[in-house]
């Protein structure tokens, strides 16, 4: 469970409404109860991942948090069942746009005489997320007193890609893990670009491919650095692939271990699960984890 303290709660919830007021309407529609707006409820789902909260221990304390209802513009905290079916009905585009929206606050703007965006260094890496509330210690501790092994055969895997300079998720996707995320380097990177122009590229083994490296170079106009180490040390490599083997540069490579910095950020001070019985629900709530960090980032305090 996480402990972390409540200091800056009122504010983060404060941006979290902000960004959300951004990107949503306030109802879906004319005949919507207007009781809660559309935005009120996706910050409290930020605020949900900001504190690791269940549904039901969200409910608890907006009833007993009356500051944290007047940042929010709360009249009474909202059903906890009201919570899960807006989570259920969450468009994962609105998450999208979310996440763009907290990029472009946090990134600095071109100076006045630069003439377009500076080129971002990017690090591309997954992690894995506990589906369930039961905690790795527990399953640490059960498996050295002679029980049964906990392991899930399934996890949740959050993809994400970093800015290296600001710790900074420009772009994410989750899937069920194991799986072999190297497809999808191509279609996060894109989204990154969006977002912000791509210079160079970090990636790890895992995403090793002669055509995430063609992609990146010549659609995105970028650099790519990622280890050659797919396949038996006698194959014979060609390519970008074979460059990167011949004469690999670690200097840069370097720089894609701040990626683990930010996971650890995540699971230290936010949460390390992505909760839910469906995968539909554990992704949203992966792309919430994701959007809370970046809110997260958005306060005065460091990290």
């Amino acid at each position: 469970m996480n402990s972390m303290a409540e200091v800056g709660l009122v504010h983060f919830a404060r941006i979290a409404l902000e960004i959300a007021e951004a990107v949503l309407p306030d109802y879906r529609s004319k005949f919507s109860k207007h009781i809660f707006t559309q935005p009120q409820l996706l910050a409290i789902l930020c605020l949900m991942r900001y504190e690791d909260w269940t549904l039901r221990k969200a409910e608890v304390r907006l009833a007993e948090h009356s500051e944290l209802r007047d940042a929010l513009g709360l009249h009474k905290a909202p059903d906890h069942t009201t919570l899960y079916r807006f989570l259920r009905r969450l468009d994962e585009r609105t998450l999208v746009t979310a996440l763009n929206e907290s990029v472009r606050r946090l990134l600095p703007k071109p100076g006045y005489h630069e003439q377009k965006e500076p080129a971002a260094t990017v690090a591309v890496d997954a992690t894995g997320l506990a589906p369930g509330a039961i905690s790795t210690f527990y399953v640490r501790r059960t498996r050295n007193r002679g029980g049964e092994p906990m392991l899930w055969r399934r996890w949740l895997k959050w993809l994400v890609v970093v800015d290296t300079d600001h710790q900074v998720v420009l772009a994410q996707e989750a899937c069920s893990g194991p799986y072999n995320g190297s497809a999808m380097l191509r279609p996060l990177v894109d989204a990154a670009h969006e977002v912000t122009p791509l210079g160079l590229v970090l990636a790890d083994a895992e995403f090793d491919s002669e055509q995430n490296h063609r992609h990146v170079r010549e659609r995105l106009a970028a650099a790519s650095v990622i280890p050659a180490n797919r396949g038996k040390a006698t194959w014979r490599v060609q390519g970008h692939r074979a460059k990167m083997r011949a004469a690999f540069p670690r200097q840069l490579y370097r720089r894609r271990a701040l990626v683990e910095s930010v996971f650890s950020a995540v699971k230290r001070k936010l949460s390390a699960r992505a909760p839910g019985r469906s995968l539909e629900t554990q992704r949203r709530q992966a792309l919430l984890l994701g959007l809370a960090y970046n809110l997260y980032r958005l306060k005065p305090c460091p990290l």
